[in-house]
């Protein structure tokens, strides 16, 4: 019999609980959900009214993967949805993931969390930008590290602040927090960037999918700023054979260039140290225009 569980307020049928999902570590679904559980209090705010996007792994990362934007069958009606615009389906509507019953329900799928840049409240206007920096082998994380630091500085030169975190696979992210901002014209100004970055550092960056140019190199993937498209959100866990979470990291460690990477038993211990180092894309006072 499926286990029902309280979860603030809301009764929930929690399966599966022994399942092992992350093979290379025994990790199960029911420590899966205690991590969530765990960290609601840092992820909830980069969920809370946005829509999100799931890529689902039940079986685990060598099951079948799948990625769905509308809500599962079977979602309470007491999960909030919200309408989307969708060009094929004027009548979308996806999840929004706003308390921790509704992140444990969503977890109880076994799912990574992906969100647009901007808000239920606003569709296609960012309030974030972002750079998924993507490296080819041989290339790796501290590749990634050194283009960061680039972006950070180039970034800061048209006054804007820059945060990062690690992809959870084998990259990094760069977060700016903006003051609302056309989806269209920011891309246009991260490919913009992603272009110059390619320029100055020719040997190491590539602006644009070309994968027989991908081998040693970092693809800055700058289209991730389109409004229809999504980033795995802070502190998702990864569908990898280990589990691995999306993790805010500092600058130091970036300049440090090591080999990036954290599980999930990481994550408290780092969230005691440094509190969600994320937290400054969701205060006003760090949102910048984009330069005219």
């Amino acid at each position: 019999m499926t286990p029902i569980t309280e979860v603030a307020g809301r009764r929930l049928a929690l399966s599966n609980l022994e399942k092992v999902i992350h093979p290379a570590t025994g990790t199960t679904k029911g420590e899966i959900l205690h991590y969530y559980a765990v960290t609601a209090d840092a992820m909830l705010p980069h969920l809370r009214d946005r829509p999100v996007s799931f890529l689902r792994y039940p079986d685990g990362p060598d099951g079948q993967l799948f990625f769905t934007k509308n809500p599962p069958a079977g979602t309470p009606s007491w999960v909030r949805t919200t309408p989307v615009p969708h060009t094929d389906d004027p009548g979308a509507r996806q999840v929004v993931v706003d308390d921790l019953a509704a992140l444990v329900w969503a977890a109880n799928l076994v799912v990574e969390f992906h969100t647009p840049q901007w808000t239920a409240a606003e569709p296609g206007v960012a309030d974030r930008m972002v750079f998924d920096l993507d490296p080819g082998a041989p290339a790796t994380v501290a590749e990634c590290c050194t283009v960061a630091l680039w972006l950070r500085e180039r970034l800061a030169a048209d006054g804007l602040q820059a945060y990062a975190k690690t992809s959870g696979a084998k990259g990094l992210h760069v977060l700016v927090p903006l003051a609302p901002t056309p989806s269209r014209t920011v891309s246009a100004y991260a490919r913009k960037l992603a272009q110059e970055g390619e320029a100055e550092l020719p040997e190491l960056v590539l602006h644009r999918m070309a994968r027989a140019l991908r081998p040693g190199k970092v693809f800055v993937d700058h289209s991730q700023n389109a409004a229809a498209k999504t980033t795995a959100a802070p502190y998702t866990l990864r569908a990898r054979a280990v589990p691995t979470v999306s993790t805010p990291v500092t600058w130091d460690e970036v300049a440090a260039g090591g080999e990036l990477s954290f599980r999930f038993e990481d994550v408290g211990p780092r969230l005691e140290r440094y509190g969600d180092l994320m937290a400054p894309l969701l205060a006003p006072d760090r949102a910048r225009p984009l330069p005219s």
